[in-house]
């Protein structure tokens, strides 16, 4: 099982970032797939959650901000995030199925900062 994020970056606050997780080793049209993400000091934080029927589920603080989408033919997840705030500063990672206390991180992740 791989995954592998990318497209992390620098952007001011409001500004917008997408990015991916592109992945192999698994049936990943069968999983579900989840982002989340760890700011400095902090703990791991659930973000977003994509099923195989394509419904969504967002945590409250990036609700109406963050659109999670997913592409079947290419094994790879995305997170659009827009009106971006510096509290969304973190390592952002992408995990297979739905989040929990168990949710293993494979990859690498991806920094995302948010400052003028």
């Amino acid at each position: 099982v791989q995954v592998v994020e990318s497209g992390g970056g620098l952007v001011q606050p409001g500004g917008s970032l997408r990015v991916s997780c592109e992945t192999s080793g698994f049936a990943f049209s069968r999983s579900a797939m989840s982002w989340a993400r760890r700011a400095p000091g902090k703990g791991l934080e659930w973000v977003s959650t994509i099923y195989t029927d394509g419904n969504t589920e967002y945590t409250n603080s990036v609700l109406g901000r963050f659109t999670i989408s997913r592409d079947n033919a290419k094994n790879t997840v995305y997170l659009e995030m827009n009106s971006l705030k510096p509290e969304d500063t973190a390592i952002y990672y992408c995990t297979i199925g739905p989040f929990t206390r168990d949710t293993v991180v494979r990859g690498q992740g991806t920094q995302v900062t948010v400052s003028s």
